[in-house]
């Protein structure tokens, strides 16, 4: 009995002799592999068909303001005032000549002390002072001798000083428009001769400059 079992060929053997049999398990690996595929392919469209949020309902950041870079310098008070305002001192302009250097000259306890804006007065009485561009508040200094002094930062990269002020209506990190009331002009006790008057600087890339050359304005001497 035992020699008949063994001399049985194994069924197993005979399976893989069909001429078949080989042909049928790779065809049934690549079914195998075309499904996978194909499960594959229909996660990732899901994916990327997933729904966009609606533009129309996403709440905007906020608005970068551009318009202050492209801005042109007016005027540190109101402009209707133009023709009232007198020049007191000028910027002291080494190229300038001797008259109006001679006028861009500070003199206080007998030492002289140059210019680095203009000193602008209205007939002695006391008027509003204005950015003269939009930006931000940089510092505000107080010092009743000297006189008050405000300092905008511009985003064109200018900044503006406006001394000999009272009554400051902004504070350090104030957004500022141009135009907007910042202060009133006062006197001080370092320049009494002055009178009541506003001190106005202009400094690009950290150099004083003349005022008057970008404003272009000429009020009465």
């Amino acid at each position: 009995m035992r020699e008949d079992k063994n001399s049985q060929p194994s069924q197993k053997g005979q399976w893989q002799k069909k001429p078949w049999f080989w042909p049928a398990v790779y065809a049934g690996g690549a079914v195998m592999l075309a499904a996978m595929l194909f499960g594959y392919s229909t996660l990732v469209t899901k994916v990327e068909e997933a729904p966009q949020p609606d533009l129309a309902q996403v709440e905007p950041g906020p608005v970068v303001e551009t318009n202050a870079r492209t801005e042109t310098m007016k005027y540190p008070f109101k402009e209707a005032n133009l023709d009232k305002v007198q020049v007191l001192q000028e910027f002291y302009d080494v190229e300038a000549d001797p008259k109006s250097r001679e006028k861009a000259l500070m003199v206080f306890n007998q030492t002289f002390k140059t210019s680095s804006g203009v000193s602008l007065a209205m007939n002695g009485e006391e008027f509003e002072v204005v950015a003269a561009m939009s930006g931000k508040v940089l510092e505000v200094k107080l010092d009743e001798f000297t006189g008050n002094k405000i300092m905008l930062e511009h985003p064109n990269g200018m900044q503006t000083h406006y001394s000999s002020v009272k009554d400051i209506v902004v504070k350090t990190g104030d957004q500022i428009t141009q135009g907007q009331q910042i202060a009133t002009s006062t006197d001080n006790q370092w320049n009494p001769t002055a009178g009541n008057h506003m001190h106005f600087e202009v400094l690009d890339n950290g150099a004083y400059v003349n005022p008057k050359k970008l404003l272009g304005f000429t009020p009465s001497e």
